[in-house]
């Protein structure tokens, strides 16, 4: 049997790993944190299970729903599933019915609240357009570039927190040929494509965890708290390097310098996710609700924890996203305090904690060269930023994490017949 040792065990290198053993492989998986999940992971703060940052899946998501199921996971059990919903407290926005494509998107927009008919018109026939492209897009182009002609509500209500929450970028800034991937994949990927499927329960125990164990119990060795200074010694074997991007640019500096530097190259945003404690029963329809974000109230979106857990003490927590985040901790937490207030009338809420991941996603901007997974002989690499169709979202590192396995395997069967 054939050896493997894949260097990270987040949600790419979890992948891999499971992967590899399904093909046969006899892996390592070495992790230098003291727990597996990468940047989606369980984080405990008082005696509660909270997470590394909020995060949510879409129906899309099938590489990931299926690697759940592989390693034991009910999907249904642990995922909220409900039709992407984009209502903020006042009701205005957009939300699909459980209908199938394209017919769940034209009656979202002919059912907005807060559009005049001229907005819906324009938002209908910028989406036949994309549609009939082919959800393409100029590698140079931004996603304001996209969508300038856009009135100025659909951009607000629809453009801007489905760019932020799924590139991490604003408009300006952001790759359109992505975003219109993220589009495709959501708006005219089949049934249920579009619904949001957010994790009732912390995120290591919603994944990593069970892949974690499902892999001992399949003969691989998994050792967190091992951080590989250098590869020399691990190269006699194929390597996965499902570092993130800096880790794996330094590993590689003197191995494949061209790759490292590419690597090394790409700049990262951030992400920040302020707990707050209501003084009060919160009574929402949906555990998830999207908010008017501007520079003074920067949260996209809250999420009512206590709806989607069984713990009773979650009763009244809130977790508030803050994509694209640019400011210290205190001002982040100050301000996301005060939008609770005013949009969602919490006017004694506390801030429990704020986790700020300040590399939480790379930077997909419009031509970005992202590094391949190839590195080199018996070198191979994986994670969101990994070159691929997606921006950094679990998802994309998952399927990086196959892809990797995949590229080795091929690679083995052929200096098999050989």
């Amino acid at each position: 049997m054939k050896k493997l040792t894949v260097v990270g065990a987040g949600w790419a290198g979890l992948a891999a790993a499971v992967h590899a053993v399904q093909q046969g492989w006899q892996v390592r998986l070495l992790e230098a944190a003291p727990q597996v999940g990468g940047r989606a992971r369980r984080v405990m703060h008082q005696g509660l299970p909270l997470d590394n940052g909020q995060h949510i899946l879409i129906g899309a998501y099938r590489e990931t729903l299926q690697m759940m199921r592989t390693v034991g996971i009910d999907t249904d059990q642990h995922l909220w599933r409900l039709p992407l919903n984009l209502r903020r407290p006042d009701g205005s926005g957009l939300q699909l019915p459980a209908w199938p494509a394209p017919w769940n998107m034209l009656a979202a927009i002919m059912l907005a609240k807060g559009w005049g008919w001229r907005d819906k018109l324009s938002l209908g026939g910028h989406a036949l357009r994309w549609r009939l492209n082919h959800f393409q897009a100029p590698p140079d182009m931004s996603v304001a570039m996209l969508c300038r002609d856009l009135p100025a509500a659909v951009m607000s209500l629809l453009i801007e927190p489905l760019c932020i929450s799924a590139l991490n970028l604003p408009p300006a800034q952001a790759s359109a040929q992505v975003f219109l991937r993220v589009m495709q994949d959501a708006l005219a990927g089949g049934a249920g494509s579009s619904d949001m499927l957010i994790p009732r329960t912390d995120l290591s125990s919603l994944w990593p965890d069970a892949a974690a164990h499902w892999l001992v119990q399949h003969g691989a060795d998994v050792v967190t708290g091992s951080h590989v200074q250098s590869l020399d010694d691990w190269l006699t074997d194929p390597v996965v390097l499902a570092c993130p991007a800096w880790e794996a640019a330094r590993l590689t500096t003197d191995i494949e310098p061209t790759w490292s530097a590419q690597a090394h190259a790409l700049t990262h945003t951030a992400i920040s996710t302020v707990y707050v404690k209501a003084n009060q029963p919160l009574h929402w329809q949906n555990p998830v609700m999207a908010l008017h974000s501007d520079a003074h109230a920067p949260a996209q979106f809250a999420f009512d924890k206590g709806q989607l857990s069984p713990n009773p003490e979650m009763q009244g927590v809130l977790a508030m996203v803050v994509s694209a985040s640019t400011h210290d901790r205190q001002t982040t937490t100050e301000a996301v305090l005060r939008q609770a207030k005013h949009q969602l009338g919490l006017g004694q809420a506390s801030a429990m904690l704020t986790v700020v991941e300040k590399r939480a996603a790379f930077a997909c901007e419009p031509g970005v060269r992202r590094p391949c997974a190839w590195v080199r002989q018996g070198l191979v690499a994986c994670g969101d930023y990994i070159d691929g169709p997606y921006p950094a979202t679990l998802e994309g590192a998952v399927q990086s994490g196959l892809h990797a396995v995949t590229l080795l395997s091929h690679k083995r069967m052929g200096e098999n017949k050989a």
